[in-house]
């Protein structure tokens, strides 16, 4: 029998309990100087309103937990993970009367990337000093030394004297955010001067969530305006100010200016959601899984804050908020991991993986489910019951703190909540230049760029050696391989082989601190979708650094990924080489590699040229099957092992990486097109989960012909499907298809009826004309843009103006 266990005191208790006991030490109220105006430390602050002080009761819930049993598995190991940062903080936190500096690595603490971590150390702390169950819960000496290094950070580096230096984020979001969630969790301790010292310095580093401070005429975007929110909404509540707490809501939707920078919209550019499911930051960058995510947390966390109280979030368009969890999250949440084609730079960080990156998007939808009509959130609670239920290799519980812990667990035990099945069909997000297919068994994102969307974006030390990841990178995640992108691969692959991608091999310097928003020249960049299901996408590759030309075409389909390139073309007498694939063999052993039915060496350095492979197999990972008989490429494979650090690729003030060398085993697959090629191309076909007979099968039946691939067109027809699918860079026919310029194409006829879509990625064509090769008697749907003449060869328009690289769609007969 289970022996009977003493209730835990609930946070609530622990906070009255330590309220009473608590003697803050002579050094700490001799090391406190009051701010200007403010009165000497004294004691603890007034209570505030009940409705106030209820909904600090609940910030406080969101940070800590509360009502959960430590002995729960679950919570021991979350609050045993908490238990040991919180020791690393305390064990080095220097505590005596004449420091410099709270810990050594973090000096000169004037320095905002300094100070920026320190406050969120102190959280830590702080938040192991509330939840019951860790050796730091209620104890007097924690709350004492947290109090006293409150007053050491704001006497000596964050207060309102200071002048910004540095990198803007740390004065106006991180530091801010931190030092009032750690007056959320120690206000019933805190002197009411300290709390009024704190909150001057927040008035004055975020006065409202519309500007940046340091440069008033900026309004705030996205996910900074809503971290901003958040922090107004805390300062207003903390300070009993409703006037605060109605400028943090009102800041949602940008009431100051009219709803231009709402968070409750779409946008057409810049910053924010847009309709087709893209996120973008810093007004070029793919960021769904960051930035936005950081949206959907705040905004998300602010309205279940503020529910049920006179600042009660109300705006109708709110639905686009919740509307994006299905169209902007969920397509790129895979078995729990986020892509990494849309986190931008924080591939670069060690401590952010996507399997982390993954739950804690999780964690943000079950949080701003509790603010959703009851359907979405019924869909969302079985959605996120699968995702967790899928990651295996990295079990979602071990991932996030104990309040997202304690939604998940009510999830995943609740008998009426089904586990979503994975996610399928194709998702051609036009408005940040990202694709992803998704197939039962895998799934296949492809990371494009143009003059509209950035092809990387380095800065503060972060992402050093994403020169390549927008120009055309594949990404392949399958079920058995959790770990692909997530287990040490950014530091230790070759940045100058990344799957799908074209590139001169000239040598290439770190991109440094200095911030690099980069956007090619090109336009080319996007596609189209047929039925949800199947996909094409063109990308102009115009090379930074480089005359390295190429037009590159891709099309999704049921069971393969076709690859085309053409006129791929560079002069400035270097070797260019297209990368089929550059896999992490994770796992013990060493996966077969075979080429035209004969098995390869197993050893790392190996390394062998195919003159006119057919087909190539992957153990654990798929086949590959080259199309046009090697067009003159020589077929180059390698295993090696490479060794090296994040520190590498990440030197960021609070993200940079360590020291630590890690060693990964990589099989690479690449086409050398030789020196300063001219009109070189390629075609070949990934056929994801395959296995070894079955992509030689598929090889030899040869399912998918090539109908064209040159500088005009670049086109695939697979009768099985009745599908032809085509890019069009010029005025040209393609299997049948005339375009009158350039256009990406897709036309399936099955049985009596002809499905059609349409669009145009470089995003200039005011029409796009074609004529199609199949009889046109009528028209059962179609788009208002689309305009088709029946006849033996259907003639059909399409208004392409402004439509921003959508896809147009009509259904015939």
């Amino acid at each position: 029998m289970r022996p009977v266990r003493p209730p835990v005191p609930s946070r609530r208790a622990l906070l009255a309990a330590s309220a009473g006991t608590l003697l803050v030490p002579a050094t700490a109220a001799a090391a406190y100087a009051a701010a200007p105006g403010a009165a000497a430390s004294g004691p603890p602050a007034a209570a505030a309103p009940a409705d106030e002080e209820a909904l600090l009761e609940r910030a406080a819930r969101m940070l800590a937990g509360d009502g959960y049993d430590p002995a729960d598995p679950d919570f021991a190991a979350a609050l045993a993970d908490l238990d040991a940062e919180a020791r690393r903080w305390w064990d080095t936190l220097d505590r005596s009367a004449g420091r410099t500096a709270l810990w050594p690595d973090l000096a000169p603490v004037a320095d905002a990337g300094n100070f920026g971590q320190c406050y969120p150390r102190l959280r830590t702390l702080a938040t192991a000093w509330t939840a019951p169950g860790t050796s730091f819960t209620g104890r007097t000496e924690v709350a004492a030394a947290l109090l006293d290094a409150l007053r050491f950070l704001h006497d000596t580096a964050y207060h309102p004297g200071r002048t910004q230096s540095g990198n803007w984020w740390f004065w106006e979001i991180g530091a801010p955010r931190a030092l009032l969630d750690c007056c959320v969790l120690l206000r019933a301790l805190l002197p009411a001067a300290d709390l009024a010292a704190y909150l001057a310095t927040v008035d004055r580093f975020v006065p409202d969530p519309d500007r940046r401070t340091n440069a008033p005429t900026l309004s705030e975007t996205g996910a900074n305006r809503a971290d901003k929110c958040v922090i107004v909404a805390l300062r207003g509540l903390l300070g009993r100010s409703p006037e605060k707490t109605a400028l943090a809501r009102d800041g949602l939707s940008d009431v100051r200016d009219g709803g231009r920078n709402s968070l409750f919209q779409y946008v057409t550019s810049g910053d924010g959601f847009y309709r087709d499911g893209s996120f973008v930051q810093h007004g070029s960058v793919a960021y769904t899984g960051t930035y936005g995510a950081v949206l959907l947390a705040a905004a998300g966390q602010l309205m279940a804050l503020l529910a049920g109280s006179a600042w009660a979030v109300t705006d109708p368009a709110t639905t686009v908020l919740f509307d994006a969890v299905e169209r902007s999250f969920a397509p790129v949440i895979t078995d729990g991991l986020m892509m990494d084609a849309v986190r931008g730079r924080a591939i670069s960080r060690e401590r952010a993986p996507d399997h982390v990156d993954g739950a804690l998007a999780v964690s943000y939808v079950l949080q701003v489910a509790e603010a959703a009509p009851a359907g979405q959130a019924a869909r969302w609670h079985a959605a996120a019951k699968g995702w967790i239920e899928r990651q295996s290799a990295y079990p979602y519980l071990s991932l996030v703190g104990l309040p997202h812990i304690q939604r998940a667990k009510a999830v995943l035990a609740d008998p009426g909540v089904p586990a979503a099945p994975p996610l399928t069909g194709h998702h051609s997000f036009a408005a940040m230049e990202r694709v992803v297919h998704r197939r039962p068994g895998w799934s296949y994102t492809l990371s494009l760029s143009s003059k509209r969307v950035a092809a990387y974006e380095a800065g503060n030390g972060e992402n050093a050696r994403g020169w390549y990841t927008g120009d055309g990178v594949g990404y392949l995640y399958l079920p058995g391989d959790q770990g692909q992108f997530g287990d040490a691969f950014w530091p230790t692959v070759n940045a100058y082989r990344l799957p799908g991608t074209t590139v001169d091999t000239r040598p290439r310097a770190n991109l440094g601190s200095v911030w690099t928003e980069f956007r090619p020249a090109n336009e080319v960049s996007g596609g189209a979708v047929l039925h949800r299901r199947y996909g094409a996408a063109a990308f102009e590759l115009r090379a930074d650094g480089s005359s390295l030309r190429a037009r590159k075409t891709w099309f999704f389909l049921d069971d393969a990924v076709v690859a085309l390139g053409a006129d791929i073309t560079a002069a400035d007498g270097r070797v260019i080489e297209t990368t089929v694939e550059n896999r992490s063999l994770r796992g013990d052993g060493e996966p077969a590699f075979v080429v035209d039915g004969r098995r390869q060496p197993g050893e790392a350095g190996w390394e062998r040229d195919f003159a006119r492979a057919r087909w190539a197999h992957l153990e654990g990972t798929g086949g590959y099957v080259f199309l046009d008989g090697g067009a003159g490429n020589r077929l180059r494979a390698l295993r090696e092992e490479r060794t090296g650090a994040w520190r590498d690729i990440n030197t960021g003030a609070d993200t940079g990486g360590s020291t630590t060398p890690h060693t990964r085993r990589y099989l690479t697959l690449w086409l050398d097109h030789g020196t300063s090629p001219a009109g070189a191309r390629y075609a070949y076909a990934l056929l994801p989960a395959a296995s070894r007979v079955a992509t030689a099968a598929w090889s030899a039946r040869g399912p998918v012909r090539v109908a064209a691939n040159d500088a005009a067109a670049q086109a695939v027809e697979i009768p099985h499907l009745g599908l032809t699918a085509a890019h069009f860079w010029a005025p040209a026919t393609a299997a049948g298809i005339r375009s009158g310029g350039p256009a990406t194409v897709l036309l399936q006829r099955r049985g009596d009826t002809i499905s059609l879509a349409v669009s145009d990625p470089g995003h200039t064509a005011t029409e796009v004309h074609l004529e199609l090769p199949l009889r046109i008697r009528a028209v059962t749907s179609a788009d208002p843009t689309v305009e088709v003449a029946p006849g033996r060869q259907g003639r059909v328009t399409v208004r392409t103006a402004g439509s921003r690289g959508a896809t147009h769609r009509a259904e015939l007969r």
